[in-house]
């Protein structure tokens, strides 16, 4: 497997995206589970009218990421064609602030730590594969730009002190968590378990940004863009609202197969909150593009 994403790297975008829709359209027909959990989400939603598209750019999704990993980092970051936004990267730098990335599971949300790791120190949670082929990949890959901090206690500790240095971090905050991580919050308008540690971070006085990188069409590239929260972050709710405004943006490349509904045991599913002091663990990219359902 090592060697075959190692051969995928050196495919050119479009190719990889092409096959990727392929890739995509296999999991939906091998997958139960998968394609349940597309169409219920997608019907939640009210996004039924993107199933088609969304499927293609979740395959895309999964055969773009050896090309992110594996490649020179300058040769990744290019494929970043435009960025709207980056004036609020630029404010922040001005006043010495910490910078809170929120990142969801839509378009390539990969690349976004890897360009503004270009410019400067970036800070992600990581969990290592249990694959160690897989394992040893993404950390000679990702590792190499960006500062990877174990998915555990002293993992928030390095966040933390990341901010107060001004420095920025990132995060996946539409990661279901597990029991006593998080506090139930709709999303979508249904109840979904949701991490605490995005509201916490942010109330460290750090630059709160949400963002994404749009897949542009033929393998063209992306488009990152970046936006302020039209709402203070105060809560886990506030979060999930942001999210959902990124999404209907550009619902087709959401990662809808994603098992954002899960209940942990021990969660209490649908329950009120109950989080504990235990910091939430951030998710690994990998887990949802070698799955596509969780």
């Amino acid at each position: 497997m090592g060697f075959l994403f190692r051969l995928l790297s050196c495919f050119p975008l479009p190719l990889l995206h092409n096959l990727g829709a392929l890739v995509g359209w296999a999991i939906w027909l091998f997958s139960p589970t998968y394609r349940r959990h597309l169409r219920e989400n997608t019907a939640l939603a009210g996004m039924a009218s993107v199933r088609t598209a969304a499927v293609a750019e979740a395959g895309k999704a999964i055969l773009e990421l050896p090309k992110l990993w594996l490649r020179p980092h300058d040769e990744v970051v290019e494929r970043i064609v435009k960025v709207s936004g980056w004036e609020l990267v630029e404010e922040a730098w001005r006043e010495g602030r910490g910078i809170l990335f929120l990142t969801p599971h839509l378009g390539c949300f990969e690349i976004a730590a890897q360009y503004y790791a270009s410019f400067r120190p970036m800070t992600v949670l990581y969990r290592r594969p249990k694959q160690a082929w897989l394992a040893a990949i993404v950390e000679d890959g990702r590792g190499a730009n960006l500062r990877l901090a174990p998915a555990d206690v002293s993992g928030v500790k390095k966040l933390l002190k990341a901010l107060k240095n001004g420095e920025a971090v990132g995060m996946l905050p539409d990661q279901a968590p597990g029991a006593g991580e998080g506090t139930w919050a709709p999303f979508f308008g249904r109840p979904a378990y949701t991490m605490t540690l995005a509201p916490r971070l942010a109330a460290t006085g750090a630059t709160v940004l949400l963002a994404y990188a749009e897949r542009l069409h033929y393998g063209a590239g992306y488009h990152l863009k970046l936006r302020r929260p039209a709402e203070p972050l105060t809560d886990p709710a506030a979060v999930n609202r942001a999210i959902e405004g990124l999404i209907r943006e550009c619902p087709e490349q959401y990662l809808w197969g994603y098992n954002r509904y899960k209940a942990p045991a021990g969660s209490g599913a649908g329950g009120k909150a109950s989080a504990s002091g235990m910091p939430p663990l951030d998710s690994e990219v990998t887990d949802a593009a070698s799955a596509s359902s969780r």
